[in-house]
């Protein structure tokens, strides 16, 4: 053997080797990785040939092999690394010569490019980071990281260390709109760094403060580490309980597990909510600590509002807080008392088919005894009585068409459970009643007719309601009461608006809020899937770019608006009114419902055309659009050279050399913790893609095939990764900042003011270890 190793342990040094030489060698990661793989399998084949490289594989012709296989024990958990004993032999690493192994690459890269790449299961998924990115860098051009960061200096300013403070709230507020970390540290860098030097603060504190804040978009939704690590993981986590299943002996993880085996993007989402609020929290307290330690380097400041309307702390806590608070609880409480609920009358034409056991019973011994460990014996035994009660009764009742008696008897018993306020009704009055109490903030010295005329208006929305809306009457009955107070209640708000848009807080935080509550919401709500939120986010960024443009020209920026209102009619139409026109019978109020609703949308086509060519004729659409081709072809480059290292790793038997070494240990949490540490080391020197589409696929079986949830297992990844843009010497957040930073700011105070951070990290990963509550709990209290 070469060095006394393996030759499959030198194979893999020599694919790292080659890796990291690529990466140094000045050429565009995306290629260099694809070059690794071709120069590093050309080496190990002309070693393989030569006879240097030498694998001492199990000899599985050896009785002491016999003997632990005749034991029950499954060829797969035995390795040289649980067995060092057994009889070896010595066999090329590529053991059908290079030939072969040639040929297979090739065969397989074209068979992955088309399944990962361009037309498998994940492309629809892999879409969204292309619009995701759209959205991103055209907000960032929409300079609206400027506002933000004046706006929230003025907001934390006085507290001590409230500029590093604001840093981190809007790193956070950019993370869910944008999501870029370049463009968020370059843009932070550029206005904030200067601002907190001039200001005596320290240039460690404030290099490492606006490094780690741009970096938290790897992790707060809509992040597209997640995106992209969610349509591998759910895969990998797929076919390794597939494997786990039938290694115990059951047919499939549907089986052995009780549920089946995936895990969705959306639900990652939803997952990592908390984890990205845990960093940024850290952050700030970490800054408002480090000032009262050090007030001489972090000191308050002061810094005068521009213009707007000024309000007391009190009048600002009770219409800003209280008030809206007060609202949106009470709706709560009069939900949980059914005065507000579903008044939906729908009905299935069919039965719904009878309840099956918990867990599959009808299974062999070894998968039994398999669940049994798994479930425990209670939950075995609750699945037995089950399926004995079921079988007694004649076998899982099979659903039918019900009778039009039956249907009637359905709708009675929906008719007298329903809420005398529906739940569309409610969300809508509360809209306007908060529109219309925070205007009351924004200006309390106004004249409050006009709001308090508003607020009469959806009192007596929600009255009539009550008295003489049922919830068997038509949509069009529905519109036509409500349709004065609704209206009355409008008036006012228009009144709010104009109060609203003079105060700079509400100005600038409030319009990327709504595309960023329209983008999350969807997704998180469980209402559709990334990519056409995403694509509702790409749409929302380039109008509310067009609107900014338009308003910094001086000019009208109606259209826009107009447009906004547009899709909002849709929505509330496409809701409330069925728009199937291609049934046989189709009622007038349907066909109305259908021509305002097409009307809406080619009004809200022409508002997001018109917003491109306002964007194209200011010069900022064809950047946005280059950019984006530009980092979305990288992403895909990138996915295509892993692939083909990749299959290089596994032809002469690293994937499943390493795979042994994992699964010798026992316990889960061991080999976890391995892999943690060893992605933790990585990310000093890769980034965080070729992190997932290079090591991820050759652990993930491993990790993903255990008893750990998938949820947490991959939002751990992603809080690691997200190290990898701090982490020097190649943290891309550091280069960032360093091209930005004025000259009295050297690489030194870069690197120590970006220490504490990287220890937050290590921090926040502890406590999602020893809490993984803090993942899993989103998700199931939303559910899916």
């Amino acid at each position: 053997m070469l060095f006394g190793l393996d030759g499959v342990e030198i194979g893999l040094i020599i694919v790292f080797l080659c890796l990291f030489g690529g990466i140094l060698s000045g050429f565009p990661v995306a290629f260099a990785i694809g070059g690794a793989g071709a120069i590093s399998f050309g080496i190990i084949a002309v070693l393989d040939s030569s006879g240097l490289l030498i694998h001492q594989a199990i000899d599985t012709s050896s009785d002491m092999y016999r003997t632990l296989t005749d034991s029950g024990i499954h060829p797969d958990a035995i390795s040289i690394f649980r067995y060092p004993d057994l009889p070896r032999i010595a066999q090329p690493v590529f053991d059908r010569g290079w030939d072969v192994a040639l040929d297979r690459n090739v065969s397989f890269i074209v068979n992955r490019i088309n399944e990962r790449v361009l037309a498998g299961q994940s492309i629809e998924t892999l879409l969204a980071v292309l619009m995701f990115v759209m959205m991103g860098i055209t907000l960032e051009r929409s300079k609206i990281a400027n506002d933000l960061l004046t706006t929230m200096a003025r907001v934390f300013g006085p507290l001590p260390g409230g500029l590093a403070v604001s840093v981190v709230v809007v790193g956070a507020f950019l993370a869910a709109s944008t999501g870029i970390v370049g463009a968020t540290v370059v843009t932070m860098g550029l206005l904030s760094l200067p601002t907190m030097l001039r200001n005596n603060y320290s240039p460690e504190l404030s290099t490492g403060v606006i490094a780690a804040s741009g970096t938290l978009g790897q992790i707060i939704p809509p992040s597209i580490v997640i995106v992209l690590l969610g349509t591998l993981a759910g895969d990998l986590y797929s076919q390794a309980q597939e494997a786990r299943a039938q290694t115990v002996g059951c047919s499939d993880a549907l089986t052995y597990l009780g549920k089946p085996a995936v895990v969705s993007v959306g639900t990652l989402f939803q997952s990592a909510m908390l984890p990205g609020i845990l960093l940024a929290v850290l952050y700030a307290a970490y800054a408002f600590g480090y000032a009262l330690f050090n007030p001489s380097k972090a000191p308050a400041v002061q810094i005068e509002a521009s213009g707007g309307k000024t309000i007391t702390r009190s009048e600002g806590l009770t219409w800003f807080l209280f008030v809206p608070a007060a609202l949106v609880v009470l709706v709560v409480l009069l939900g949980q008392v059914g005065i507000v609920g579903s008044q939906s009358l729908a009905v299935d034409t069919f039965s719904e088919a009878g309840q099956v056991a918990s867990l599959r019973t009808n299974v062999s011994d070894s998968c039994r005894e398999a669940m049994i460990a798994l479930h425990g014996q209670d939950a075995w035994n609750v699945a037995v009585q089950e399926a004995e009660a079921i079988a007694a009764s004649g076998g899982v009742q099979e659903a039918h068409r019900l009778t039009p008696e039956e249907i009637e008897a359905a709708r009675s018993a929906k008719m007298a459970a329903a809420a005398p306020i529906g739940t569309g009704v409610a969300v809508l009055l509360l809209t306007l009643a908060l529109i219309l109490t925070t205007a009351r903030g924004a200006d309390p010295l106004a004249d409050p007719k006009p709001l308090a005329i508003g607020l009469g208006g959806v009192l007596v929305a929600a009255l009539l309601d009550v008295l003489f809306i049922s919830p068997d009457m038509s949509s069009g009955a529905t519109v036509a009461i409500l349709a004065i107070p609704v209206a009355v209640a409008l008036w006012g708000c228009k009144h709010a608006a104009a109060r609203l848009a003079e105060n700079e807080l509400i100005r600038v935080v409030f319009p990327p809020l709504i595309l960023i509550v329209a983008v999350l919401g969807s997704i998180l709500g469980g209402i559709t899937n990334p990519t056409p939120a995403a694509a509702l986010g790409a749409a929302g960024a380039l109008m509310l770019a067009a609107y900014r443009k338009k308003r910094e020209l001086g000019q009208s920026g109606k259209v826009i608006i107009n447009a906004t209102l547009a899709v909002i009619v849709m929505i509330l139409v496409g809701v409330n009114f069925d728009l199937r026109i291609t049934q046989e019978s189709v009622s007038a109020e349907s066909w109305i419902a259908f021509v305002v609703a097409y009307a809406a949308f080619l009004y809200a086509a022409f508002g997001l055309f018109y917003s491109c060519w306002v964007l194209w004729s200011t010069a900022v659409l064809k950047p946005v659009v280059r950019e984006t081709a530009k980092v979305t072809s990288m992403v895909f480059t990138i996915l295509i050279g892993s692939q083909l290292l990749n299959l290089v790793v596994i032809s002469f038997g690293g994937e499943h050399y390493i795979q042994q070494f994992l699964k010798s240990f026992d316990n889960e949490f061991t080999v976890f913790l391995i892999v943690m540490l060893v992605l933790f080391i990585l990310g000093f020197v890769l980034d965080f893609l070729e992190i997932i589409y290079i090591v991820i696929p050759i652990v993930g079986p491993v990790i993903y095939g255990g008893t750990f949830d998938p949820k947490w297992v991959t939002i751990m990844i992603a809080v690691n990764l997200q190290t990898s843009f701090l982490t020097p010497p190649f943290g891309f957040a550091l280069f960032y900042l360093r091209g930005v930073a004025p000259a009295s700011v050297t690489t030194g105070h870069i690197y120590r003011g970006i220490v504490p951070f990287v220890l937050i990290q290590v921090l926040g990963l502890a406590l999602l270890w020893f809490v993984p509550g803090i993942v899993t709990i989103v998700p199931d209290l939303i559910g899916n």
